[in-house]
């Protein structure tokens, strides 16, 4: 199925799970992370529940340190 993802369009299997999602895209170092899918931040106790869907717009940011 299609996606968009941090703006590009990206194909990912059917039924994929968001916590499944975000590990191939991140790995396991997840600290600092947020995820929004059509505009909405889905907090990370939730991942392994929200289901992806066809055309969902999700976005993961990740925090950063500078100075």
């Amino acid at each position: 199925m299609t996606i968009s993802f941090n703006n590009q369009t990206l194909e990912v299997e059917d039924r994929m799970v968001l916590s499944n999602f975000v590990f191939q895209q991140v790995g396991e170092k997840q600290n600092g992370i947020a995820v929004a899918i059509n505009g909405e931040v889905k907090p990370k106790t939730i991942w392994e529940e929200v289901q992806l869907n066809e055309q969902d717009d999700v976005l993961i940011i990740k925090a950063t340190q500078g100075g």
